[in-house]
């Protein structure tokens, strides 16, 4: 099916879902989602790379400032493109025919002429409009009350929907991993000719020709021992042909939608033991991603995830004593101390992560494991990331070394594993009639 295709159906469920939302906060009848503004380095006159607000990103495919759409129940909705003359900076919006075909366009050469357009008719005559977006100052020059401005149960509402994607966002999310797998390959190849971080970096990026701003995030390039930074933000430059351990994460975006993908790869001679704990850890994902079907609490596959853990830590001979000692002392967080994964969609972390309904209540992650993103019920529709890790992390491993939890631990082992960082495997998974579609595992 083309884009076209599904972004009319896309656009038809945003229609009737944010209709819903404006009957059961009957206080509004419209709402108009701001794209943003510009933000700037302090003291400075250099812009910080823009991102749009990602409500109103669902509606319409462009990452541009002071951009706005209008959603009218019943009605077209309205796209007020704001393009300043400009001689500075390209200012253009591309817009594909598929996607302003769905809009009423209204072309205008800056944010003040949104002011003057709508208070005049048509739009005047829609007295409770509620303002979405970040901008506050913007929404209170427009005539919004502050009631008025992000009003809390009505955005709730739509964070919570968001998780439950169309098949246009399924389909951008989909041609999202290809380009992504297009990155990770080069990179795999970069790495195993002896790159620096940096060099493979560029890799990454030239082949999926995009521009770093343009990723959903920086990406982690992390060689040997940096492998054990989860969020890893550096790109060394220096010759790196000693190097055993590649651990890259990464995505791309499409129409606004990302992919979240991570590898571990090894260079001829790495260690046996950490080649062999690698293949263990890719064996966990497939049976946690196998577990994925509607209708499951997402922390059981967390659980799942450190009962599995548990297991290598005691098969590979990092760890001693038995499966029960080890889940008492919780010794599997030292060596995973992040969730298994997260809602993905418009953001890397998409919201309503934890959300139990909604009004907006939540549920919090078990208390054995803070940092889990997702709490929620599995349902069809939604998309996210499994990625079980094992990582030799110093800050947390080296103040163990004289306690009780210290002495189920084999510190031989692990002070020679520790110099080779650690192992993350991370695909992009959505939930099916049947089960799950694995995003990641496509062909190119």
């Amino acid at each position: 099916m083309s884009f076209a295709l599904h972004f009319a159906q896309h656009i038809d469920t945003l229609h009737t879902r944010y209709a819903k939302a404006l009957e059961q906060h009957g206080e509004f009848d419209a709402i108009l989602l701001h794209s943003g503004k510009e933000h700037y380095y302090f003291a400075d006159d250099q812009s910080i790379p823009f991102r749009a607000n990602p409500h109103f990103n669902q509606w319409l495919p462009v990452n541009k400032p002071d951009q706005a759409v209008l959603v009218i129940p019943g009605k077209k909705a309205h796209y007020f493109q704001v393009t300043p003359a400009d001689f500075w900076y390209e200012q253009d919006v591309t817009l594909q025919e598929w996607a302003s075909e769905q809009f009423q366009v209204h072309c205008l050469t800056s944010s003040d002429e949104l002011i003057t357009k709508i208070s005049s008719a048509p739009f005047s005559s829609i007295k409770n409009i509620a303002f979405v977006g970040e901008d506050e100052l913007f929404a209170k020059a427009l005539g919004f009350s502050k009631e008025a401005t992000n009003p809390e149960s009505l955005v709730h509402y739509l964070n919570f929907q968001r998780a439950v994607k169309t098949q246009y966002e399924i389909a951008s999310i989909r041609k999202a991993n290809r380009q992504a797998l297009l990155g990770h390959t080069a990179a795999r190849h970069a790495f195993l000719q002896g790159d620096s971080e940096y060099q493979i970096h560029m890799a990454y990026l030239q082949a999926c020709e995009v521009l770093e701003e343009e990723t959903p995030y920086t990406n982690i390039v992390a060689l040997d021992e940096k492998a054990a930074i989860l969020h890893y933000q550096n790109k060394r430059r220096s010759n790196r042909k000693q190097s055993q351990v590649l651990l890259i994460d990464a995505g791309c975006r499409v129409n606004g939608y990302c992919s979240d993908i991570t590898r571990t790869s090894t260079r001829e001679g790495t260690l046996s033991l950490f080649r062999d704990l690698i293949e263990a850890v890719e064996s966990l994902q497939t049976s946690l991603i196998r577990r994925v079907k509607s209708g499951i609490d997402y922390p059981d596959i967390h659980r799942a995830a450190h009962e599995g853990l548990t297991n290598i830590l005691l098969g590979s001979g990092i760890c001693r004593g038995s499966v029960q000692a080890l889940k008492e002392h919780k010794i599997s967080t030292l060596f995973m101390p992040h969730g298994i994964g997260h809602l993905l969609g418009i953001q890397v972390h998409d919201v309503g992560g934890r959300m139990k309904n909604a009004k907006g209540e939540t549920r919090n992650p078990p208390q054995d494991y803070p940092s889990l993103r997702t709490t929620r019920q599995t349902e069809v529709g939604q998309v996210f990331t499994i990625e079980p890790g094992l990582y030799f992390i110093p800050l947390l491993l080296n103040k163990e070394r004289n306690s009780e939890r210290g002495r189920l631990i084999n510190w031989d082992i692990v002070d020679t594993l520790m110099p080779l960082g650690g192992i993350r495997i991370e695909d992009n998974i959505l939930v099916t009639e049947t089960g799950f579609e694995n995003l990641t595992r496509v062909l190119i």
